[in-house]
C-alpha cells in the first residue's frame, strides 16, 4: 500500500508519531533499555550472575532409576554428591518414584515419596530418619 499524502496512512511520519526516539530510522532500543534510568541490574548488583537461578529450586529430585545407577549401598545427601547424582550446591533432595529399582538399599536423612518408599521397601532396602 502506498504511503503518499492521498494514502490516508500517513505521509512522511507513517503511524510513527511526530517525534522521539520511536519515531527515527534506528529508534528500536533493546528490550532490556529502561529509558536512562539506572538499569535493574546495577540497582539489585548481588542478584547478577548465574548464581541466582540457585534460589529457584533449592531442592534436588532424585529418581529410583538414579539410585539404581549408584554404587553405594547407603544413600544420604553427601553419597548423592560425592557420586556426582545432583550437584554440590544443592543443600536438600528427595527421592522420587520415577523408574525402577531391583536392589536393596538404605536411605537415611532423605524425605522419600510414598511410592518410591514402596519400591524401595520391597526391593528389601530401608528407610531411615
Amino acid at each position: 500500500m502506498g504511503r503518499g499524502r492521498g494514502s490516508g496512512k500517513g505521509e512522511h511520519t507513517v503511524g510513527r508519531g511526530t517525534k522521539g526516539q520511536r519515531a527515527r530510522k534506528s529508534g528500536e532500543a533493546p528490550l532490556w533499555f529502561e529509558g536512562g534510568q539506572l538499569p535493574l541490574t546495577k540497582r539489585l548488583p548481588m542478584q547478577r550472575g548465574k548464581g541466582r537461578f540457585n534460589v529457584l529450586h533449592p531442592s534436588a529430585l532424585v529418581t529410583l532409576n538414579d539410585l539404581e545407577k549408584m554404587s553405594a549401598s547407603t544413600i544420604t545427601l553427601d553419597t548423592l554428591k560425592l557420586e556426582k547424582v545432583i550437584d554440590s550446591r544443592f543443600k536438600k533432595a528427595k527421592i522420587v518414584s520415577n523408574g525402577k529399582i531391583t536392589r536393596s538399599v538404605i536411605v537415611k536423612d532423605l524425605p522419600v515419596s510414598e511410592s518410591a518408599a514402596k519400591a524401595i521397601l520391597a526391593a528389601g532396602g530401608k528407610i531411615e530418619k
